[in-house]
C-alpha cells in the first residue's frame, strides 16, 4: 500500500500519455489524443513528425502537446537537436523532452554535455525543458552530475529513461535525481510504469511527471 495521497485527477495530470513507437499511426496518435482529452492528461508526447497533428488536436483542452528531441540515441549533434526542438515549438509543442548526450556524459565531457542541453534551452522560448539521462546506461555519480549540469543549463525537468535502451526508471534513480535537483526542479519518471502500484511508488520516490503508454491501465486500477 502507497503512502501517498493522491485523487485519480491529480494521478491523471501527472502522466504525459506516450506513443513514441516508430509503427504508430495516424489513427493512433488520433487516439491518443482523445484519450489525452478525456482523461485530463498532462501531454501527449510523440515524436516531432506528428507535433503539428496533435498541437490541432488538444487545442484549447488544457493538454500540452510534447516533443521527444534527439531520440531515442541522444547521439546527433547538438544544432540537430536545437532544430528539430525549434521546428517542433513552431508546431505548438509546449514540452520538449531531450536526450542528453549519452556518449559525452560516459566520457566525463561536462563541458560540452552542458553545451549541447544548452543549444535546446536557447529555442525552447516558453516550453517546457525535459532532458533525458537514460540512467540505466550511467553510474550514480554520473546520474548526480548530470542533473547538475541540466539545471545549470537551463532543464526544467530532468527525465530517466527513453524506454528504448536497456533499462527504464527505477525508485532509486528517481530518489537520487529529486535529492539532486531539490524540490523546484521536475523528475519525469519513464520506461516500464503500467500499473498504478509502479505510478504511485514513482510519485511517492519523488516523481513530479510520469511518462508512460499506460495511463488508462494506471487510472483504472483498482490496486493501492
Amino acid at each position: 500500500m502507497s503512502n501517498i495521497s493522491i485523487t485519480r485527477e491529480q494521478l491523471a495530470a501527472s502522466i504525459d500519455h506516450t506513443l513514441l513507437k516508430p509503427d504508430a499511426s495516424r489513427e493512433q496518435i488520433l487516439r491518443l489524443c482523445q484519450e489525452a482529452r478525456e482523461y485530463h492528461f498532462a501531454s501527449v508526447c510523440v515524436n516531432s513528425y506528428w507535433v503539428k497533428l496533435v498541437s490541432e488536436e488538444l487545442a484549447g483542452t488544457g493538454v500540452s502537446p510534447c516533443c521527444v528531441v534527439g531520440f531515442p540515441l541522444g547521439a546527433m549533434s547538438s544544432q540537430a537537436k536545437a532544430s528539430e526542438a525549434g521546428l517542433a515549438i513552431e508546431d505548438g509543442a509546449k514540452e520538449i523532452d531531450m536526450v542528453i548526450a549519452v556518449g559525452l556524459v560516459k566520457s566525463h565531457d561536462w563541458d560540452a554535455v552542458a553545451s549541447d542541453i544548452a543549444a535546446v534551452a536557447a529555442v525552447k522560448k516558453d516550453a517546457l525543458l525535459k532532458v533525458i539521462l537514460e540512467t540505466c546506461l550511467l553510474t550514480k555519480e554520473e546520474i548526480r552530475k548530470a542533473c547538475e549540469i541540466a539545471v545549470a543549463s537551463g532543464a526544467d525537468f530532468v527525465k530517466t529513461s527513453t524506454g528504448f535502451s536497456t533499462g527504464g526508471a527505477t525508485l532509486e534513480d528517481v530518489a537520487l535525481m529529486r535529492q539532486t535537483v531539490g524540490k523546484d526542479v521536475g523528475v519525469k519518471a519513464s520506461g516500464g510504469i503500467r500499473t498504478r502500484k509502479d505510478a504511485l511508488a514513482m510519485l511517492e520516490a519523488g516523481a513530479s511527471r510520469l511518462g508512460t503508454s499506460s495511463g488508462i491501465a494506471i487510472l483504472t486500477d483498482s490496486c493501492c
